[in-house]
């Protein structure tokens, strides 16, 4: 594999992380209310998910999954429900919850949101069939097939999850830094409706997306 190919497929993943999509809207929803190791959880979901997906279209599954239209009619709409669901959620918490004073809104605990961040953050790229139609239609074509290896290949989604956390830690650090303001309550149901929004909308352009 020529060094060409290394940042020629870096180029078009820095793309696809730079791009909107629901990964930079979970962390806006978690970092402010959770704290920043649960945005680190966030990212480290997103990054063993690309090795999910890159196992996956190494080994031939995606293929599988392409080629098979009630299988990935049944991804699909798993994903799309799973995005409409954390939707919903914030939605529903930005209804109910009445504005509250700074001082009365706390982070929540980090030990007990971290695992539950990383799921998070891991199903939400898992259950997408646009990184999954990335790593089936973009990813095989950087991969030498004469002398193609399972390691150069991992090498390709290793490169693909450092290019997400160089792009999301910076995100996460600023979120972080605007935590006190983004604790108020008013502040707290703007994000939690903004993002519940985004993420039902996601999840209605995925259920409507075709292979």
């Amino acid at each position: 594999m020529t060094t060409a190919t290394i940042f020629a497929f870096a180029a078009m993943a820095a793309l696809l992380i730079m791009s909107p999509g629901p990964n930079g809207v979970l962390i806006a929803k978690t970092v402010p209310t959770s704290g920043r190791g649960a945005g680190f959880a966030n990212i480290a979901g997103f990054m063993l998910a690309f090795f999910v997906h890159g196992t996956f279209a190494i080994f031939g599954l995606s293929l599988v999954l392409m080629q098979s239209a009630h299988l990935f009619l049944a991804v699909k709409l798993l994903g799309a429900g799973y995005l409409i669901w954390i939707g919903i959620k914030a939605l529903r918490q930005a209804w109910r919850n009445p504005p509250a004073p700074v001082a009365e809104v706390a982070p929540a605990r980090r030990r007990r949101k971290l695992t539950a961040a990383f799921i998070e953050g891991f199903l939400t790229n898992a259950l997408n069939p646009k990184v999954a139609m990335f790593y089936l239609a973009a990813f095989p074509q950087f991969i030498p097939h004469d002398t193609a290896s399972p390691a150069s290949a991992y090498l390709l989604v290793a490169i693909h999850a450092t290019l997400n956390a160089v792009w999301f830690v910076p995100m996460v650090l600023l979120f972080d830094r605007l935590s006190v303001a983004a604790r108020s309550g008013r502040m707290q149901r703007w994000i939690k409706g903004a993002t519940g929004a985004i993420f039902v909308g996601f999840g209605i352009k995925l259920a409507t997306l075709r292979p």
